[in-house]
């Protein structure tokens, strides 16, 4: 069986550890990461100036896609570079037509939001975006670290990282991975 792909899509405000930490967890499990820089190649500036290199640009990336999860991290104005381009919109279509994963974390799913994404379903988000996810009332909305409906998982912030990204590999990969994966990490349960 071929491996598992995540889609990371990075753009210049985003939260490092939203983004890092997710990468990191998934490729433990074996999962092939590609990290796509929204406006090219070149080295993004995150929310608390930590210097991330993408892997590819998004338009590069996204013709080698389908992928099997697309990840938005947070951050600002991050997530707001996400939620204003006509790209991310596109792809993140083309993931929900076909019922891929997508997943967002703190303001990413503001971008969900944006782009008319996940309507009907329930998400969570960093308790700042809370009021801005509930406008017009498109989403119902869950105070849980982690939140799966469906094909969308949303998590809240840094501080639930590391189980949004395990949630991420238990779907792709199993419960099995998951806990492989944990064991190490000396996690708090």
């Amino acid at each position: 069986m071929a491996s598992k792909r995540a889609l990371v899509i990075l753009s210049k405000g985003a939260e490092e550890m939203e983004t890092v930490i997710p990468v990191d967890i998934m490729r433990r499990a074996g999962i092939a990461v590609t990290v796509a820089g929204l406006t090219g190649r070149e080295p993004v500036q995150c929310s608390r100036n930590v210097v991330i290199c993408p892997d590819d640009s998004l338009e590069d990336a996204r013709n080698k896609g389908p992928y099997d999860v697309v990840l938005l991290p947070g951050g600002m104005p991050g997530a707001q570079n996400l939620a204003e381009s006509a790209l991310v919109k596109e792809v993140l279509k083309d993931q929900d037509g076909r019922k891929g994963l997508i997943a967002a974390i703190c303001a990413g799913p503001t971008a969900l939001l944006a782009h008319g994404i996940g309507y009907g379903s329930t998400v969570t988000t960093h308790p700042a975006m809370k009021d801005k996810m509930m406008d017009g009332d498109h989403y119902k909305y869950s105070e849980a670290r982690v939140q799966k409906d469906g094909h969308y998982i949303t998590s809240r912030g840094p501080g639930t990282s590391f189980e949004f990204a395990l949630k991420i590999v238990e779907e792709l990969v199993g419960a099995e991975v998951a806990a492989t994966v944990k064991a190490p990490l000396i996690m708090k349960d």
